[in-house]
């Protein structure tokens, strides 16, 4: 397989994910519990080049110029990014022949981003430690992150099945 089919099939596995965790909100939306604001993704990265990393509550921070499409940007960069990480850790070998199994680990794995970088830095504390409900929040994270390993594995079996 070359640098380009990688490539693409990466691209295309990360999208997959991410669009699969974009449904997977709706549930919890539906059951009237929050769900990630996108545009606070933007604001966090929109700071960044004021050199604040970190805010004592995301929400308060000034707004910035178009967070919310920098956050959706960002969003789905960082579900490819992702994808690519699983391929460099797995190989192409796994993108002829993906394992729901080693998708799901990634998926359930990337929980430690939001828990340990994002909502620390947005001011929810380490795992959601400073919101309302805490386990809440993490089981909702959970879940999400196991979609997105599921749509990891979508994503490369599109490929493995019907384009090779």
């Amino acid at each position: 397989m070359d640098g380009g089919g990688i490539l693409l099939r990466v691209v295309v596995m990360g999208v997959v994910a991410t669009a699969a965790t974009d449904l997977w909100a709706v549930l919890p939306r539906r059951l009237g519990r929050p769900t990630l604001d996108y545009a606070l993704l933007g604001r966090w990265i929109g700071h960044w080049r004021a050199g604040r990393w970190r805010h004592a509550a995301i929400g308060d921070a000034a707004p910035v110029r178009h967070e919310r499409m920098l956050g959706w940007c960002a969003y789905y960069a960082i579900g490819v990014g992702m994808a690519g990480m699983l391929m460099a850790m797995l190989g192409s070998t796994w993108l002829r022949q993906p394992t729901l199994g080693a998708a799901l680990g990634f998926g359930v794995g990337s929980v430690l981003l939001p828990f340990l970088v994002m909502q620390p830095a947005f001011g929810a504390g380490i795992a959601a430690a400073r919101t309302p409900r805490p386990w809440q929040a993490r089981l909702q994270s959970l879940a999400t992150h196991a979609v997105f390993g599921a749509g990891l594995f979508a994503g490369a079996a599109i490929f493995a099945k019907f384009i090779i």
